[in-house]
């Protein structure tokens, strides 16, 4: 079995992911936080759909990946160090319909998303939901064994080549 990214590693990574969203996802990096939150929450819908859908072409492996990506830009717009917070366990608590857990997460993150136009209290929830998808997705790697960091480099590589126009990075 794999193991995961350590606390140190996933600050690594998610420093790579602000200079990586900087260089690739200019067109999101520059909204406000506000809609940058709403714009991870709906991908994080988006990812449990193509979990639930008949014959859908994107792999669980890409579809693992993406979710630890966008968590990780989440986790920079929320101010999140990944390197002092206290995941759950990987190892610890996975329900036989791996859904299920994604699928809460993702809804109480679209819940804090929709909190902000209401002027509600929002952040506590929002972190604590992100954390939860974070460790959603490194659980999943862990369980199918998949190479979670090699597998975020190649999957970084191939959104870099959408930027062609960029040619360093920031």
């Amino acid at each position: 079995m794999v193991d995961v990214p350590g606390k140190n590693e996933l600050l690594t990574l998610q420093r790579e992911q602000f200079t990586h969203d900087r260089r690739n996802h200019s067109d999101v990096v520059f909204l406000g936080k506000a809609d940058r939150l709403k714009h991870y929450g709906l991908h994080f819908a988006k990812y449990v759909g193509r979990l639930v859908r008949a014959g859908e072409p994107i792999s669980l492996e890409r579809t693992v990946v993406d979710t630890v990506l966008v968590s990780l830009s989440a986790a920079n717009t929320l101010s999140q160090n990944l390197g002092t917070l206290q995941l759950p366990d990987p190892a610890a608590g996975y329900l036989a319909d791996r859904l299920v857990d994604l699928a809460d997460a993702a809804g109480r993150f679209a819940d804090a998303c929709e909190k902000i136009d209401h002027l509600e209290p929002f952040l506590e929830q929002a972190t604590q939901a992100n954390l939860d998808i974070l460790a959603w997705s490194l659980r999943t790697a862990r369980i199918e064994n998949f190479d979670i960091t090699g597998s975020i480099a190649q999957r970084r590589a191939q959104l870099g080549q959408r930027a062609f126009f960029a040619t360093q990075s920031i």
